[in-house]
């Protein structure tokens, strides 16, 4: 019998190995430490074989922030409820940010650490995919100010800032519970589930932005200050 040749693997496929192998790569040694040489051992092909599907490092880093920054944010949106209420809709929604970012911590460490450090056009590529999900958020916010009667009272500028500092608190807040994953191996608690950690943010975004529909404010000295009737006339 004449030699069996091995099944040819896909391009395709073949490049989804290599991007696997540089994410890990990336998160671990950063950008300018990582070798194409680690890269390629870690996919199991040659160093020219990387070159060819994938052009340089650069290149390279380029399309693993493309296909992770993606990959969130899909994640995001099939999580979201639709048709549910604002707050369904949010909740949910960072119960799917929370719950990949965990799947793919390595993935997250280079969108939220190394993209950001090495200026453009990979800080760039992660501002677009921010820029996008704050959106989601703002709208959001905008939505649940109108459910309650807050039509006006809560000005643009105010509900795109609360908006941003959610963003901004989910993302410290999954680079907390990533941090703890991987303590977990050494005796550290387990981090919290995705929908647990949802409700972490809630508490503090969304029973904050009922307190603020009820037109309640905080002033200086601790001291919170009502400014007439609430917006949905409580």
């Amino acid at each position: 019998m004449g030699a069996v040749k091995s099944k040819r693997v896909p391009r395709a496929v073949r490049e989804q190995q290599m991007l696997d192998a540089a994410v890990l790569t990336f998160a671990r040694r950063g950008y300018r430490a990582a070798s194409m040489d680690e890269i390629a051992e870690l996919a199991g092909v040659s160093k020219p074989l990387v070159y060819l599907y994938l052009n340089s490092k650069e290149d390279l880093f380029n399309t693993v922030i493309r296909r992770e920054s993606e990959a969130l944010l899909a994640a995001v949106t099939a999580a979201v409820e639709p048709g549910a209420a604002a707050d369904r809709q949010l909740c949910s929604g960072l119960q799917g940010f929370f719950a990949h970012t965990a799947e793919r911590p390595y993935g997250w460490a280079v969108l939220h650490q190394q993209a950001r450090t090495h200026g453009e056009p990979f800080a760039r590529q992660v501002a677009a995919l921010r820029a996008e999900i704050v959106e989601f958020v703002t709208e959001l916010l905008g939505a649940a100010a109108k459910e309650a009667g807050c039509v006006g009272e809560l000005a643009e500028r105010e509900v795109a800032g609360l908006a941003h500092a959610v963003i901004g608190a989910a993302e410290s807040l999954a680079e907390w519970v990533n941090v703890r994953t991987d303590e977990g191996a050494s005796g550290a608690p387990e981090h919290p589930a995705a929908r647990d950690t949802a409700a972490t943010m809630m508490n503090l975004a969304w029973v904050g932005l009922g307190r603020l529909m009820g037109r309640e404010r905080w002033e200086p000295g601790g001291a919170l200050e009502r400014e007439g009737p609430s917006c949905a006339g409580r």
